[in-house]
């Protein structure tokens, strides 16, 4: 276990509406709540006609997460997992607003997929509720997306994100504040032409019992309860009450429940909208809603990272067997790999960055999953499925350093693949694949054995001594290191290698 076991957690959640905090107490393997922090941030409101988050509401956002910050900054970095969902997906200047966000709490963020938001979700709400045999469907209404999730027990096997949520619908149908029978029609029609393509996935047939996560869902919920229009989370016959109630009024302003915060009330309705499409277009009759959300399935993920138990290694092992690559081969690069990090444990590379053999491991499972498109540059084949594929417990970051070490194993060496990772891999990177090349290459052959050569890397030397004699009985792996020391050099790294 790379890493000693913290004795508490923490996950942040950087939502399009809000920012939730959990931080929980670890003992025995078991966690125990001990703070919540939630503010009112609406990024997705602050974005404006070019997809740029305004400075206003990054400012908000920051001021928030400067307090977050104050709890968790000297928590150790293996206990704290924080992710940006929609709106940070699509901002066009979402990273400079993380790198602020990154010193403000303490700790690196990182941007999740829609399907990987889902998962997360679904894991949040299947550990608050527990065992269950039952297929749940359970649904997540967000500031700008909508997770759409069919699971059973803890494994979610369906998942769908889609680009509507209560803050974007509201400002899109009822920004002004007025409320009227055509605005509420249109914005149920826009979510139902949203969930339409889905429909026969999702519809109560395919699943036993529905769950709610999420503010939206909450509040909604404790509306209907409160008015008396239900007695049991959310019912048709309640939301059909409920939106028969807020048609009647002309203003957002105007809506007054007990029930509902004064922050919520301006993206309430757009969020009724989302429900109710969500109810006619499934043929959902009666939904509960449960605890957890996404910050709680992040807590759980942390804590198999902890523990031992990461997700991601799990996916590497589907990719592969899906793509059928050589097992083998990534064993016997994998050993190399450890072999080569053993000699350089106190480099920085893997001293100041303990994770870095770990994905170097994932590289060597993945490197050749491009071989079922085509064996012609298969090694970009491979790089874009990585990037873009919906690899589970894996960042949008996580992803672009897997496949920029994949990208750049063989052939062509350009250090500038590097520049758009965040750090510390930015630094640490082009040694991970200058290591990552001079491994495959040492098994191109695939059977011969590792011979038990000497490694050191300082500043932008790399230098390898093998046994006397070795090269001489080697002599197409001497014309490859040749080959390698004109590829590094266009980048100005070099390539020494002798014998002892």
């Amino acid at each position: 276990m790379p890493f000693p076991i913290p004795t508490s957690v923490a996950a942040v959640d950087l939502g399009s509406n809000s920012f939730h905090m959990i931080i929980c107490s670890l003992m025995n393997g078991k966690l125990q709540t001990v703070d919540r922090l939630k503010e009112m941030v609406r990024l997705a409101a602050g974005l404006d006609q070019n997809r740029n988050l305004e400075p206003a509401t990054q400012e908000r956002a920051l001021a928030c997460l400067e307090r977050f910050g104050q709890r968790i900054r000297n928590f150790p970095p293996h206990s704290v997992a924080i992710v940006g969902t929609n709106t940070l997906r699509i901002a066009r200047n979402s990273q400079q607003f993380i790198n602020k966000a990154e010193k403000a709490l303490g700790h690196p963020i990182h941007i999740i997929s829609g399907i990987e938001e889902a998962r997360l979700i679904y894991q949040g709400v299947a550990h608050s509720l527990g065992s269950d045999a039952n297929n749940r469907f359970v649904m997540d209404i967000g500031g700008s997306s909508t997770e759409y999730i069919i699971g059973r027990e803890d494994v979610a096997h369906i998942k769908e994100s889609l680009n509507m949520g209560c803050v974007t619908v509201s400002q899109a149908f009822f920004k002004s504040g007025k409320i009227n029978k055509k605005a509420f029609r249109n914005a149920t029609l826009f979510a139902e032409h949203h969930l339409e393509p889905f429909q026969d996935t999702f519809n109560r047939k395919q699943w036993d019992e529905a769950i709610g996560a999420s503010g939206s869902l909450k509040a909604v919920s404790n509306v209907l309860q409160t008015s008396g229009w239900s007695n049991n989370g959310i019912t048709m016959a309640g939301l059909d009450a409920l939106v028969e109630h807020l048609l009647k009024l002309n203003d957002i302003a105007e809506i007054d429940f007990p029930a509902l915060s004064i922050e919520r009330r301006p993206v309430f309705v757009g969020a009724v909208a989302i429900v109710y499409a969500t109810f006619k277009t499934l043929n959902i009759e009666q939904m509960t809603v449960a605890d957890g959300a996404l910050r709680e399935g992040l807590v759980h993920d942390l804590l198999g990272r902890i523990y031992n138990h990461d997700i991601r290694g799990q996916t590497c092992e589907l990719i592969t067997a899906r793509y059928h690559t050589d097992r083998r081969h990534s064993e016997q690069l994998k050993e190399t790999l450890r072999y080569m990090a053993a000699q350089l444990e106190y480099h920085p590379c893997f001293s100041d960055n303990p994770a870095a053999l770990q994905f170097l491991e994932w590289a060597a499972d993945l490197h050749e999953i491009g071989f079922e498109i085509a064996h012609s540059q298969y090694h970009k084949h491979s790089a874009y499925i990585i990037e873009n594929g919906d690899l589970a417990g894996f960042s949008k970051q996580d992803q672009l350093l897997l496949a920029s070490l994949v990208r750049s194993h063989r052939k062509k060496f350009k250090a500038c693949r590097f520049e758009d990772l965040p750090m510390p891999w930015r630094q640490h990177a082009p040694i991970m694949a200058i290591l990552f090349r001079l491994a495959t290459l040492l098994h191109r052959n695939r059977h011969s054995p590792r011979p038990d050569f000497k490694l050191n890397v300082e500043d932008r030397d790399i230098r390898i001594d093998f046994p006397q004699g070795w090269l001489e009985q080697a002599p197409l792996t001497d014309a490859d290191l040749r080959k390698e020391m004109l590829y590094l050099k266009e980048s100005r790294f070099n390539l020494i290698f002798d014998q002892c």
